[in-house]
């Protein structure tokens, strides 16, 4: 594998002049446009010292110059760190300074106080790109000659390093090689169909692998379109579908959709495909958009260390629940602790093994043994089963497990109940300290909006008829909405720092 720059080129049309990307505000720019701009970007990026396998770090709102910064990157041998918008100055300080980059591209706004941060650093240029396309780093682009080539790079160089949100400790930098990348793009463009004729609805965020390496590369490797929101907004989205072809989103987005009155299979006839992935996605809204649409979601399962591992068919059965199979080139098994495979059904840690699966945590040697087995399988963290069909469902982060009175309860189990009681929206299960069982098993709830009114006893009461004794929940709490962070995972451990002394009290 070369530079995955040189693999999304060779699959652009042959006719560059066709459209690449269009804005819902009429804006378009074409497969030259991204080849010239980002060859501008390369020129500048090199005059500011960028050599192969330099960090060039970006925390910048989502917009057509900010994918023409990854592509120079790439172009010029560095290696792209998207940091997330949310990060607040003292994070992006840790990650500056663990990750060294030679250039820090951030919002206009920020650049006064990001700019001592930098230093302190060791970064000495920062420029700036806004959401609006302005900034130092096109204008100081502007008028380079964009011919600046390919520089070439192994198959096991860097691409990308990637800052887990991790819920413990602080966030590791997970490396992405050239390969990772560029093998995983062309499994999805074919295990999803796409083609030259797609026209896709990119309303994710870029800083992250859903949006910035699946939609995008899905998009550039098969010289399709892409219409290119800075954010989603169920109206807008639900105006461009009968313009599309295919939609990747988070849970929230359906759920968003669904709440929409004007969604309907009349406006989803042109489309192919839905995906779905970042967050589980509940049987309840898959049942309930096919009913409405006619579609069922295609879920899929990934992370930052792995892109994508798993998805359901394309053609074929999507299982509600389920991430589908391990994708072409890619194994999945399940172990215990010690990493001993686990009989069929049973729940233990899903592990992977394949092209996908990235070289390790930045500097941090320890931390990727530890997440290694010996025969290379990468330890998710994540609880799974894989059936008979060779279907794997997540039910949950091992370290979720709840232990209560020497019993183990699997979180995912707890929230299906619960998330079926009339009256309940959505449902996180999650333990804490009790003084008799080590943990206790809450549930924090979402009540469903104009739904009928749903107490703390009838949750519990619904529980015990479908449960075990240990696994019903202790206490139930009611949140108008669950804590969740940019891709729409509920942030769990949020929760259990809010409820943590619900039991210190106890007897």
């Amino acid at each position: 594998m070369t530079n995955i720059y040189t693999l999304l080129t060779e699959n652009f049309p042959a006719d560059r002049s066709q459209t690449v990307l269009e804005t819902p505000e009429g804006r378009t720019m074409s497969y030259a446009d991204f080849e010239a701009g980002s060859g501008r970007i390369a020129r500048l990026l090199m005059d500011c010292g960028v050599q192969p396998g330099d960090r060039v770090a970006a925390q910048i709102e989502k917009s057509p110059e900010a994918l023409l910064l990854y592509l120079a990157v790439l172009r010029c041998g560095g290696v792209y760190l998207p940091l997330n918008t949310a990060y607040k100055g003292g994070e992006v300080a840790y990650f500056l300074g663990d990750a060294e980059p030679r250039v820090l591209v951030c919002d206009p706004q920020a650049e006064g106080p990001l700019t001592e941060t930098a230093k302190q650093a060791g970064t000495e240029v920062v420029l700036t790109l806004g959401g609006d396309g302005a900034g130092s780093l096109i204008e100081r682009s502007r008028g380079l000659n964009p011919d600046v080539g390919v520089v070439a790079r192994e198959a096991d160089d860097l691409a990308a390093i990637l800052y887990t949100s991790g819920t413990t400790g602080r966030s590791k930098g997970a490396m992405l090689s050239h390969d990772n990348l560029g093998s995983n793009t062309l499994t999805l463009r074919d295990y999803w169909g796409f083609t030259a004729d797609d026209v896709l609805i990119h309303a994710l965020p870029i800083f992250h692998t859903h949006g910035l390496f699946v939609a995008t590369h899905c998009v550039l490797l098969s010289g399709a379109r892409m219409l290119f929101l800075n954010r989603f907004d169920a109206d807008t989205v639900i105006d461009l579908l009968p313009r599309a072809t295919a939609m990747m989103g988070v849970p929230t987005f359906y759920t968003r959709l669904l709440a929409n009155p004007r969604l309907t299979k009349e406006a989803c006839a042109g489309i192919r495909l839905f995906v779905s992935g970042s967050a589980p996605l509940l049987a309840d809204t898959f049942q309930e958009f096919e009913a409405r649409t006619g579609h069922r979601i295609l879920e899929r399962y990934g992370m930052t260390e792995t892109t994508m591992s798993t998805s359901n068919p394309l053609d074929g059965e999507r299982i509600a629940g389920t991430v589908g199979h391990p994708l072409p080139g890619v194994e999945a098994r399940i172990a215990d602790e010690q990493g001993n495979p686990l009989p069929q059904g049973e729940v233990g840690i899903l592990e992977v093994k394949g092209p996908n699966v990235f070289k390790g945590y930045w500097r941090n040697p320890e931390k990727t043994a530890e997440e290694f087995r010996p025969d290379g399988f990468f330890i998710t963290g994540d609880l799974a089963t894989i059936d008979a069909r060779g279907y794997v469902q997540i039910v949950g982060r091992s370290k979720d497990l709840i232990i209560s009175g020497g019993f183990n309860v699997y979180p995912k189990e707890v929230e299906l109940c619960i998330d079926g009681i009339e009256g309940v929206d959505e449902s996180a299960v999650i333990g804490l300290p009790h003084p008799d069982f080590g943990e206790a098993v809450v549930a924090v709830v979402k009540r469903q909006h104009g739904g009928p009114e749903v107490t703390a006893e009838a949750i519990q009461e619904s529980a015990k008829a479908e449960l075990a004794n240990f696994k019903v929940p202790k206490k139930v709490f009611f949140v108008d909405e669950l804590p969740r962070n940019t891709m729409g995972k509920v942030q769990k451990n949020a929760l259990r720092d809010r409820f943590k002394d619900s039991f210190s009290s106890a007897a």
